[in-house]
């Protein structure tokens, strides 16, 4: 396993992370303590969650599993996505995120949270007020990085500016949905990042898991996959001219000894801008399968090849 510096704090996290979003749901205790455990013994260094995960199950399994666990491992959680339906019980104001900053540590049996990220946008907040609050955590030692997700670059951008006009902690990370399919973000927000130092942490790298090569144009979708029960985006991926890029790049990973599951993982870290892929799993070997994506270290030769796949079918 190979580690990168989280954008540019001086914290170094695993490049393949471990997303947590089907612990608590998809997965119950004892199948996401088999994950985590192979995830730690492979080198992940680096748990993504968030407090809405499994309705909070994610961070309450996450803390049960690695408070017996010696290796020391990064925690990140998110808040700001609803959790009920009370004045005050979701958004990024200042009473939200310290009433649940506290709920997050008692789930995870931690003193402190690694990276606590913002998990979506508040129009009714200013930001100042969520900068200001998450400023306060990071010097009550309950918080050590801070960060965003889901955010627009100009959403980013007026966070940055607004905590160095106001001499606050900064984000250093940011969570967009970035995949071959899916790469909006390379129009400013990769380069805004690149330039201001914030670490790029991709979520749904297989997007949606039709990079895994599960699925075939006009065959049955397979149970329990995350796409059999998603209509919207099924409609969404489930095209011809996917299907093309799909077959291509699979002809690709396949002629160089590897998966595609790889090669989505390994082309997104030939960017330098992220820090980590955050990739969910559902079994143990799956954790194996993304990992191995860390070794393979894709030249220009071939990310050019790759890209011109892309390009040529879009």
């Amino acid at each position: 396993m190979k580690y990168r510096n989280l954008g540019n704090s001086g914290m170094q996290v695993s490049v393949v992370g471990l997303g947590a979003n089907n612990f608590g749901g998809r997965l119950d205790y004892q199948q996401t303590e088999k994950v985590i455990r192979q995830a730690i013994d492979i080198g992940i260094n680096f748990i993504d969650t968030a407090n809405i995960y499994g309705e909070g199950l994610s961070e309450e399994y996450i803390g049960k599993v690695l408070k017996d666990v010696s290796e020391p491992v990064l925690v990140a959680t998110k808040v700001g996505m609803s959790r009920g339906e009370l004045p005050n019980e979701t958004g990024t104001s200042r009473k939200h995120i310290i009433d649940q900053v506290e709920i997050s540590l008692r789930k995870l049996k931690r003193d402190y949270i690694d990276l606590y990220q913002i998990h979506q946008s508040d129009p009714y907040t200013k930001i100042e007020e969520t900068l200001r609050a998450l400023d306060d955590l990071i010097h009550q030692g309950k918080v050590l990085y801070i960060g965003c997700s889901n955010f627009s670059t100009w959403q980013i951008c007026e966070a940055v500016w607004m905590s160095k006009a106001l001499n606050l902690n900064c984000f250093v990370s940011t969570q967009p949905e970035y995949s071959m399919l899916e790469r909006d973000v390379e129009k400013e927000m990769i380069p805004f990042c690149d330039k201001y130092g914030l670490g790029v942490l991709p979520y749904y790298p297989l997007a949606r898991g039709f990079l895994t090569g599960k699925y075939a144009l006009n065959q049955p979708i397979p149970k329990g996959t995350r796409l059999a029960n998603d209509a919207a985006n099924q409609k969404r991926l489930f095209s011809e001219k996917n299907f093309k890029i799909l077959e291509a790049l699979e002809h690709f990973a396949t002629e160089n000894g590897r998966t595609i599951v790889q090669l989505a993982i390994a082309w997104l870290l030939y960017n330098p801008a992220v820090s980590s892929v955050i990739a969910g799993a559902t079994k143990a070997e799956q954790i194996i399968a993304n990992a191995k994506a860390s070794d393979w270290e894709l030249s220009e030769e071939y990310v050019s090849i790759v890209n011109n796949i892309l390009y040529k079918n879009s």
